[in-house]
């Protein structure tokens, strides 16, 4: 069971990672999109598809780089008691806090895949804007977000677990955030 839970934390941590540090650079389509947009206004030709363009990208940026920032610890924490247990307490608690993030994902996991279902049901559902794209690639990317989201808390469970079980941390893909980076 160890050996499975750790051959499993490995292949997920390092999903997350490769994903994440391809996503680093999701921040200069988004760029490109913004300029363009600046430009296209500013010679009196203003694109309508960009505003959408750059929402769609900012949520891909988002969703798909969020098991990354799980992985390195970047999410936020209240403090104001965590930051003073002990190791082994830390990860007593996330075993628990973790039960809270995995509902929360589970709840955006079954919205989204009915808002999916739902753009693929009706003849392909269409934003509402002029530019009228079809809505259901942002859908797709945002349940693929959500699963390796729910898939990178499991792998941070099982670290816990790990931890618990054995005493020792188990950090396979890094070391902390300043390797990751």
């Amino acid at each position: 069971m160890i050996r499975a839970a750790r051959a499993y934390v490995a292949v997920m941590d390092r999903v997350s990672l490769g994903l994440g540090r391809v996503m680093m650079w999701g921040i200069f389509a988004l760029m490109g999109v913004l300029l363009w947009s600046t430009a296209s206004k500013a010679l009196g030709a203003p694109s309508l598809w960009t505003l959408e363009t750059a929402q769609f990208a900012m949520m891909a940026y988002f969703m798909l780089g969020g098991p990354y920032a799980l992985l390195i610890g970047a999410n936020v924490r209240m403090d104001l008691f965590y930051g003073e247990l002990s190791p082994r307490r830390k990860a007593a608690t996330d075993c628990v806090t973790v039960i809270f993030l995995l509902v929360y994902l589970g709840t955006l996991m079954w919205g989204g895949v009915e808002s999916t279902i739902y753009a693929f049901q009706y003849g392909g559902e269409r934003s509402p804007s002029a530019w009228r794209p079809y809505m259901w690639p942002i859908k797709v990317v945002m349940c693929t977000g959500i699963a390796l989201m729910l898939l990178q808390a499991l792998s941070e469970l099982a670290k816990d677990v790990l931890f618990l079980a054995t005493g020792r941390p188990d950090r396979t893909a890094t070391e902390g955030p300043a390797d990751a980076l």
